[in-house]
């Protein structure tokens, strides 16, 4: 069964967070004039202030409520999921997932753009769905263990039946880039194309010695990522519940916890604001405090230590977009020896991490050309 769902939140909740907000305890100021050693206390006062005080939820959470939003139950837990039909006859149906620290938020901006492409000519449509990953927003949250890349592409697949979708395309990134790489491992033979904006790609050990420039600078990021950005993913990958402690009960915390990653890995400058507004990026973090799930969000990472499906071969119909700002980047080369059908490939001139919140429009046409591109090799305008 398939139900409606709308975010209400108490005013009871929205009260305790205020005055959480009010007499958050801070502490002392950095002692460099950067970023390194994470977010600025300055920063963090200002925002926490505006969040108190000038952001209204209300408002928010009315606007939210405008996408159509349901819940189902899938294996023994409850999903969230925005399902938003386009008109276009010709509509090809699409599962987009988000990862952590987002959630479904980060498809609002694109969604429209997906559903209702504008142009001269027939560009192609989507019909989107775009759940809430187990344990992240308001899916439930799971009570036991299992609940890892493979086993979301299973409930993937199964909501995408239920919706009355027998054959499909999936886009994600981060720990949707994983379910969506396992969707095309476990569920070829619907999941008929899919597209990332991540590369779910190691290194080439055949080819690692003798490294293209592009190559080199994958190792490079990657080096610099293990050192530098790495700690959150060992803390959340073997001790979630000990640091869920503190994010589940300071607003301050979690909002430092999540706004990091948005300040270090998009394409911003020297500032968050750049790229993305104070009212979003609170929302994002709104839906982890009022669904409390920081604590079970971070389980993923515990849960998928070694179930992350990297390095069987995919045979699926594969798009990749790459960003110059993201996490981990890949070479062709390298992409095409685990997609051998590659159908589209594209490297961006500027975009980081959260490719659908910084730059929706392009995102747009990133996955239209990718999904047209793999139509077309299928012999096909519709699924």
């Amino acid at each position: 069964m398939i139900e409606q769902f709308a975010i209400d939140v108490p005013d009871a909740q929205l009260q305790d967070l205020k005055t959480r907000l009010e007499s958050a305890r801070w502490p002392d100021k950095e002692t460099v004039a950067d970023d390194s050693q994470g977010v600025p206390l300055s920063y963090m006062a200002d925002f926490c202030r505006y969040w108190s005080r000038s952001y209204d939820w209300r408002s928010r959470e009315k606007r939210l409520n405008n996408w159509p939003q349901f819940r189902t139950e899938i294996d023994g837990l409850g999903i969230h999921f925005v399902h938003c039909k386009s008109k276009n006859e010709n509509a090809v149906p699409l599962i987009l997932t988000h990862g952590w620290p987002g959630s479904f938020i980060e498809f609002l901006k694109s969604i429209d753009g997906l559903t209702t492409p504008r142009g001269d000519e027939e560009p192609l449509a989507f019909h989107v769905v775009c759940p809430s990953l187990p344990g992240y927003g308001f899916s439930d949250h799971p009570s036991e263990t299992g609940w890892y890349s493979k086993r979301i592409s299973h409930v993937w697949d199964e909501l995408m039946q239920r919706l009355g979708y027998d054959h499909y395309f999936a886009q994600g990134g981060d720990w949707g880039a994983m379910v969506t790489t396992s969707l095309a491992i476990h569920h070829a033979k619907n999941c008929r194309g899919i597209h990332l904006n991540l590369p779910t790609v190691q290194p080439d050990p055949e080819t690692i010695d003798n490294p293209t420039d592009q190559e080199k600078k994958a190792l490079e990021v990657a080096a610099r990522f293990d050192q530098f950005e790495s700690g959150y993913a060992k803390i959340q990958s073997t001790r979630p519940q000990t640091l869920g402690y503190g994010l589940n009960d300071s607003p301050t915390g979690l909002a430092a916890w999540i706004i990091e990653k948005f300040w270090r890995w998009s394409d911003c400058g020297d500032h968050v604001e750049n790229v993305f507004s104070r009212d979003d990026l609170i929302d994002n973090i709104m839906i982890y405090w009022i669904s409390q799930s920081a604590t079970s969000a971070a389980r993923l990472y515990w849960e998928s230590g070694g179930s992350a499906d990297w390095g069987a071969p995919i045979d699926v119909p594969t798009g990749l977009t790459q960003s110059p700002k993201e996490v981990l980047l890949t070479s062709e080369r390298w992409a095409r020896k685990r997609f051998p059908n590659l159908i589209y490939w594209n490297e961006l001139e500027q975009g980081g991490h959260f490719a659908a919140m910084e730059q929706p429009t392009v995102f747009v046409n990133e996955v239209r050309k990718c999904f047209s591109a793999i139509l077309g090799t299928l012999g096909t305008r519709k699924l």
